[in-house]
């Protein structure tokens, strides 16, 4: 069931995506050859608690990073560690959620590491664009997957992949709630969109086949041909007219 928020959930919600927003903010400047994504997710996970949130994925589903960290051919679910060090040339996907008084905020943003190549480059911006293509269906009398068609049509027209074990979904008290939000699909189907709706919605593009496998940790998904795979999601508020950004700064 897809639940409308009330004035008081949506205020929530918007302290709960500002955090989100500022701890992306923080590792914007902070993402360098040298860094473990360890430490991305401890600096993630400091600014989240210091703006007395909760961090969204520790333990969620036995998850044990607060932010989700998946580099180069990794797609989405990448375990924070150690031992996996930055290095020049490198993207870096970094998915992050803070619950605030019992409301979830959910983002996520690619980062170039040092200088990246120019087909690197271009999958990030192309991945960016293809959901703000999406946002831009994202209102009320629209149907779900108005956004799905135009996040695909706009990243299939460079030759990529987009991903379709991964999708979107509602979300509010719960992370994952109704609707699912799949990022490619006919226009004109699913769910009615209404004012008062939350959604994450999170295209991932791959810069070949769109095929993902999970490793044995059972998290981390990566390309089926090991290339480059990108993401993006805000978290919004459905209205009448353009959606409302939550997760922003």
């Amino acid at each position: 069931m897809v639940t409308i928020k009330s004035k008081r959930e949506v205020e929530l919600m918007r302290e709960a995506g500002r955090i989100v927003a500022l701890a992306h903010h923080e590792i914007k400047g902070f993402i360098k050859p040298g860094v473990t994504t360890m430490d991305i997710d401890q600096l993630v996970e400091r600014v989240i608690r210091d703006n007395n949130a909760i961090p969204s994925f520790k333990g969620y589903g036995g998850f044990p990073g607060s932010a989700c960290t998946s580099v180069n051919k990794q797609v989405v679910h990448g375990i924070p560690s150690a031992e996996v060090i930055l290095k020049d040339g490198d993207i870096i996907s970094v998915d992050i959620g803070a619950i605030y008084k019992g409301y979830h905020g959910d983002s996520a943003w690619t980062y170039p590491v040092g200088t990246i190549s120019k087909e690197a480059e271009l999958l990030l911006a192309v991945t960016k664009q293809s959901l703000f293509e999406g946002l831009k269906m994202a209102k009320a009398g629209n149907r779900l997957t108005d956004i799905s068609h135009a996040i695909q049509t706009h990243a299939e027209s460079f030759g990529y992949g987009i991903v379709r074990e991964f999708v979107g979904h509602g979300l509010g008290k719960n992370l994952h709630e109704d609707p699912q939000i799949p990022n490619y699909g006919l226009p004109g189907k699913g769910t009615l969109l209404k004012a008062g709706m939350t959604l994450a919605i999170e295209p991932m593009v791959n810069m070949g086949r769109k095929e993902v496998r999970v490793l044995k940790d059972n998290w981390t998904a990566v390309t089926i041909d090991g290339k480059l795979s990108a993401h993006y999601e805000h978290s919004i508020l459905i209205t009448k007219g353009d959606c409302i950004i939550l997760t922003a700064l």
